[in-house]
Parts: C-alpha cells; sequence; structure tokens
C-alpha cells in the first residue's frame, strides 16, 4: 500500500473520533436545562411521516408504480372487520373528590437545590479534565502523525508501517480510555440525580398533602394559576433541609463495580441507621461507609 494513501486513512482516523459528554444536571430536560423526573418527561415526539418519492419511469407497456393522486382517485380497499362486543353498562359508583389543584416547576427546584448545585460543580469539573485530556491526546496524535510524515523519505517501508501500527494502536487504546471515562461521568450523574429524584417526588407528595392538593400539574403546562396554588419555592426549601447534599462516587471509581461490591450507600443502609425522627438527614459523602 502505498504510503500517501495510509497516511490519509491513519489522518482520517484519527479526526474520526471524539467523546460527547451529556451535562449531568442539564441532560436530564431539554426544555428548561434541569432534571425533570422520570414519570412526569413528556413522551417522545411521533416520528415524521416519510415522504413518498416519486416514482422512476417506467418503461413503455410497463405499468408503474401507482402515485399518491391515482391512490387516492381508486380509493383504500375496504377490509371487512369482526364485529365487537357491546360494553355493558356499569353500576353507578362514588364520583371523585374535587380537584384541589397545584402547580410546580421542577426547572425551578432544581435551580434552588444545593445537592444539584453540588453535581453540577464536581461532575462538571470532571467533564472539564476529560475534555482537557482528550485535546492534550488528539494533538499528541497530529505531532506524531506530523513527524512521521517529514521522516517518512528517510525511513523504510517497513519502519513506516511499524510507526503506523504504533500510532494506531496508541489511538485505539485512547478511544477505549476516554469511553470508559466518560460512562463513568455519566453512570455518576445518575447515581446523583436519582437520589435527588427520589426525594424530590416524596416531598413534593408532603407539601401538597399539607396543603390538601390531590393534582399537581407542571407549571410550564399550565397558562394561568394564582400565587397560593405555587409549590415550587416551598418544596425546594424541604428539598434542602431533606437532603442538602448526595452521594457522588469518587473520580476513580467505577460506579458499576462499585455496585457489585456492595458498597454502594443504599436506601437499607440509610433505614438501618438511627437517626432523628425530625431534622435534616446528614449528608453521605464518598469518603464515609454505610454505618451498619
Amino acid at each position: 500500500m502505498p504510503y500517501s494513501y495510509r497516511k490519509a486513512l491513519l489522518g482520517a482516523a484519527l479526526l474520526s473520533f471524539s467523546v460527547v459528554v451529556t451535562p449531568s444536571a442539564q441532560a436530564q430536560n431539554s426544555g428548561g436545562g434541569w432534571f425533570v423526573p422520570k414519570a412526569s418527561q413528556p413522551a417522545p415526539a411521533p416520528a415524521a411521516h416519510p415522504q413518498h418519492r416519486a416514482a422512476a419511469t417506467a418503461p413503455v407497456g410497463v405499468p408503474g408504480p401507482a402515485t399518491d393522486s391515482e391512490e387516492a382517485e381508486q380509493g383504500s380497499p375496504v377490509l371487512p372487520l369482526p364485529p365487537i362486543p357491546n360494553a355493558p353498562e356499569l353500576p353507578k359508583s362514588v364520583a371523585p373528590p374535587q380537584a384541589i389543584i397545584g402547580v410546580i416547576s421542577v426547572s425551578g427546584v432544581m435551580r434552588q437545590s444545593s445537592a444539584a448545585a453540588q453535581v453540577e460543580r464536581i461532575l462538571g469539573a470532571r467533564r472539564d479534565e476529560l475534555a482537557q485530556d482528550l485535546q492534550k491526546e488528539q494533538a499528541g496524535w497530529r505531532d506524531e502523525q506530523q513527524k512521521l510524515q517529514a521522516q517518512a523519505k528517510s525511513m523504510t517501508s517497513d519502519q513506516i508501517q511499524s510507526r503506523e501500527r504504533n500510532l494506531q494502536s496508541r489511538v485505539m487504546k485512547a478511544q477505549q480510555t476516554f469511553r470508559n471515562r466518560n460512562r463513568i461521568i455519566q453512570e455518576a450523574a445518575q447515581v446523583s440525580l436519582g437520589q435527588i429524584e427520589r426525594e424530590l417526588v416524596q416531598v413534593i407528595q408532603k407539601v401538597a398533602s399539607a396543603h390538601g392538593m390531590n393534582l399537581v400539574l407542571h407549571s410550564e403546562q399550565v397558562a394561568l394559576h394564582v400565587d397560593g396554588q405555587d409549590i415550587t419555592n416551598e418544596v425546594a426549601k424541604q428539598l434542602n433541609t431533606i437532603l442538602p447534599a448526595v452521594f457522588i462516587p469518587e473520580a476513580n471509581v467505577d460506579p458499576e463495580e462499585l455496585a457489585k461490591s456492595g458498597k454502594m450507600p443504599t436506601t437499607a443502609d440509610a433505614d438501618q441507621q438511627q437517626l432523628p425522627a425530625t431534622g435534616p438527614a446528614p449528608a453521605v459523602t464518598p469518603a464515609a461507609s454505610p454505618k451498619k
């Protein structure tokens, strides 16, 4: 294989690799830029109906596929359907209670959450470090390729191939390393935000119950409401009192391996701790081991 052709392939391989790091606290909700519990996430938009392409011109005497206008003129075939059973009348039952409505902005709660700020600060720094390391490694690839190009005239074909293989091996190992680091950051975000999600659901239920509300809607979906119906600030205050910080795995710890080892703090571990009945729950730090 000519060296110029191998050089082009190697250059394409070096430039094709990139790591996309999803922001931890912002990847969860593209609308407000903040995390939204799974139960309240909007359904994905339906895929657009594929457009019919114009049929190619068929040879003379050979019927081609029918166009949209021809199908409309001919009409769709009416297919027989089996009979459906009659729905019986149901006995009268108790009417549901009158709706007492509250509204909440989850993005507003997350902006005020000290735990969410902790997650964004720590994992944001890890994402920045990953991006800087990737840029340095890519610069090293380009330098090595330029050196190889400059020294190619004074090297034999075997020497060139050996240098190319070494560089390709370095690129492949680095790609795997960066993908793994990116995965660890994303899984650490899932662990961290999952704790906020579970606690947020409970806090919303408690605050709504305290106000006698039996229906809470997202404020972004409500055209009009009064101040007394908005529980955003109250929920944020309670969330910061109960969950001021969350457990975030260390940067050099794989969350999957931590979970397999059984050392990941869990709800069961927290239940075994003899905590006061009232007052804020102590934050679990990465260095602290769960009490038994």
